[in-house]
């Protein structure tokens, strides 16, 4: 499958604990970080969920 890289672009300071667990679930847990992960329907579901914080990159 291919591969999606997500970039961190935004902090969780007062965000919801549920939008922190799914940045750590993306690999994600400090600004500007960048993780590289398949594209598949879940983790499409993730970022769309924490859109504001993250950034796709190609």
């Amino acid at each position: 499958m291919a591969k999606i890289k997500i970039k961190q672009t935004g902090s969780p300071i007062r965000r919801q604990k549920v939008q922190r667990a799914t940045l750590i679930g993306l690999g994600l847990n400090k600004m500007h970080r960048v993780s590289e992960l398949e594209d598949t329907p879940e983790v499409r579901g993730m970022i769309r969920k924490v859109q504001h914080m993250v950034e796709v990159q190609d």
